[in-house]
């Protein structure tokens, strides 16, 4: 049944032993229910305690438990009992007695837990063709060919997948809507289909969202305008909407992106983003429905001699004068900085900022900027540092505290991600990418988890390995991304990447284009000057004690000096080497590191099954080519801009 597909985490010990014994008091006749029922024998074979015959697990739903989908469990002589107040926290409690048992941890146990963010999603960039934006991992397992793929069975592998890490919903299809994809809207063999997918993860706990078109009044309902304010707007919406209930009654809601990148949105008919999203949100209120409204919008058109229009500033600029405008079931979707996922980059200004409006924060899995699921960028210790940041609004003001205090209905708040899976057999091509779909669950149920706790554990269920071993996998993944940075863009510069496919280092790609990502290097000194003073004024944006500390050079952090200061090459990073040296130094030190990821993955050859042995070394390879490539690049241009030598003597190509 399960053959198909690497489960990776999920199917470490399930080959011998019967099953013993369980018991679901106050059952309910539920589709979650009988996945517990389903998911039990393929989870507990071979792990329960084998001595006594009696071992058993109690599942039970009474009031005490913290929030909904919480869970708590306990052992008496060899029954574990787990309780909630909710079947999908019973769910959850099931998946992680299976983790504490395969982790050899019983001694937490009694244990409880509740997730720290409410809404946890995962975001589908599929299109009804097959493919995926910025995926890496193979074509759709919803899509093939604009139709549905309609392999049910993988779906449910797939859902238990985000059901086992404490996920609760799903959006299917690219924000970027297509004309096929939108409709979906219309049609009802679509809706049917897309019925049966949720249905599916419904049986999982898992809500399901559609990304839909703004324009869809035009481009499907042939109406003259989109125009939120216009009452025939409003009317076909309204019967769209309905028609959407009538086949999906539990259906969860849309993902809009609007005024973006090309796509229409209020701004085309002199509307505001408040005006817009509100329509749609009364539209789908009666229903119970949420509207998650991105705001990723910027001008997308930009010249690059104009040194004061600015990318970072456009979602601030926009949504914080709207802050309690919004309807309860209206959230505002924030990318995790104020560009586009980057390597590195400070926080978005808005969180904190919108203290009267539900939000969640956005990351993403899929390695668009960060190596294609080629090169290996463990992403935890960055969502870690984005979620723990003090945006300096006071008490309550980190990020992971913010997007829960401020939004106004705290259900409909929380985080989302790009997804990182496709057809491919290990779910996410590179075998250790799925080491950040684990750990995105992972963290945004648990926000006090380590890195290095989530690390060890994706690395303890994946691999049957010795302590050595496993700490080699380890060390891999927890300075991947540093060792990413270092060999990739400097300083929190950005970019440098090869335009549209965003894979392998293009220093100028980007800057004399209309996307307003420059780092303006010349021949004194290089990065973008966002200060109050003398630049772009985003720094303004910040709370003040953040404003003043990136706003004086004396205090900006070196990790993210380029991203608002302009500085010569020349200049004294608290480190106390200079900016040109540290871009020499680092770029030598990030290839060395890949070098040395491949001595200890060959030292693992015999430890490791053959097949994920070779997805990792054919990777590996690769990034050491893109790795050189980048370092190569990076030196020589920034030699040739300094005319400064490397300290170190080393080989740059002038």
């Amino acid at each position: 049944m399960f053959e198909t597909r690497d489960l990776c985490w999920l199917i470490k010990q399930v080959q011998k032993d019967e099953i013993h014994t369980w018991f679901i008091q106050n059952r309910k006749d539920t589709e979650v229910f009988q996945t517990i029922e389903r998911e039990l024998p393929l989870l507990f074979r071979g792990i329960l305690p084998s001595e006594r015959q009696d071992a058993s697990i109690v599942f039970s739903l009474e009031e005490g438990v913290p929030e909904q989908e919480g869970y708590s469990i306990d052992k008496r002589g060899d029954c574990y009992e787990i309780k909630s107040t909710s079947e999908q926290g019973l769910l959850y409690g099931l998946f992680g007695l299976h983790r504490i048992l395969l982790m050899g941890e019983e001694g937490k146990i009694p244990f409880q837990t509740a997730p720290d963010q409410c809404l946890r999603m995962i975001n589908h960039w599929d299109n009804f063709d097959g493919t995926l934006e910025r995926g890496y991992a193979g074509e759709s397992v919803f899509f093939d060919k604009n139709a549905f793929r309609g392999d049910m069975e993988l779906i449910r592998q797939y859902a238990r997948l985000l059901a086992a890490v404490g996920l609760n919903a799903v959006s299917i299809n690219n924000v970027n809507v297509r004309r096929l994809e939108t409709l979906f809207l219309v049609k009802e063999e679509a809706l049917r289909e897309i019925k049966k997918i949720a249905d599916v993860f419904a049986s999982y706990g898992i809500k399901t969202f559609l990304s839909v078109n703004f324009a869809a009044p035009i481009t499907t309902g042939n109406l003259p305008t989109a125009d939120p304010l216009s009452r025939e707007v409003v009317s076909w919406w309204e019967q769209v909407i309905a028609g959407v209930y009538r086949i999906i009654p539990d259906f969860a809601g849309f993902v809009i992106k609007a005024d973006s990148e090309g796509e229409p949105g209020p701004f085309t008919y002199g509307r505001n983003h408040e005006e817009g999203a509100n329509m749609m949100g009364r539209v789908i209120k009666p229903y119970g429905g949420t509207i998650i409204w991105r705001c990723f919008i910027y001008n997308c058109a930009q010249d690059w001699r104009d040194r004061y229009t600015d990318r970072a500033r456009a979602a601030y600029d926009i949504f914080k004068d709207l802050d309690g405008c919004f309807l309860d079931n209206v959230i505002l979707q924030i990318k995790n900085g104020p560009v586009d996922f980057q390597i590195r980059e400070p926080s978005s200004p808005l969180f904190g900022a919108l203290k009267k409006t539900n939000q969640v924060l956005e990351f993403q899995i899929t390695q668009e900027y960060t190596g294609h699921q080629k090169d290996i960028c463990f992403l935890v210790p960055m969502w870690k540092e984005i979620l723990d940041f003090d945006t300096g609004y006071g008490e309550g003001g980190r990020i992971r505290n913010a997007i829960r205090g401020n939004s106004v209905d705290r259900k409909r708040s929380g985080v989302t991600a790009v997804g990182n899976v496709g057809m491919d057999r290990n779910w996410t091509g590179h075998k250790l990418a799925q080491a950040n779909l684990y750990g995105y669950g992972r963290l945004i149920w648990d926000n006090g988890l380590s890195s290095e706790e989530i690390a060890g554990e994706w690395v303890h269920l994946s691999f049957y390995l010795t302590e050595s071993d496993e700490e080699k996998i380890r060390r891999i993944l927890l300075t991947s991304r540093q060792v990413y940075e270092d060999y990739t863009c400097p300083l929190g510069v950005g970019f440098m990447c090869r335009p549209a496919d965003h894979y392998g280092c293009d220093i100028d790609g980007y800057e004399y284009d209309r996307w307003g990502t420059y780092h303006y290097a010349d021949r004194s000194g290089v990065g973008r000057d966002r200060t109050e003073k003398t630049g772009t004024g985003y720094t303004r944006q910040y709370s003040d004690c953040r404003f003043q500390e990136y706003e004086n050079l004396t205090t900006c952090p070196d990790d993210l000096l380029l991203f608002f200061h302009h500085v010569p090459y020349t200049h004294i990073l608290h480190s106390g080497k200079t900016v040109i040296q540290h871009i020499y130094d680092t770029h030598f030190q990030g290839v060395e590191q890949v070098e040395e990821y491949l001595q200890v993955w060959k030292s693992l050859k015999g430890s490791l099954d053959e097949e994920s042995y070779c997805n990792v070394m054919d990777r590996l390879e690769k990034q050491l080519e893109n790795a050189v490539s980048w370092r190569d690049q990076i030196n020589t241009y920034f030699y040739r801009k300094s005319g400064i030598p490397d300290e170190m003597g080393r080989k740059i190509y002038d």
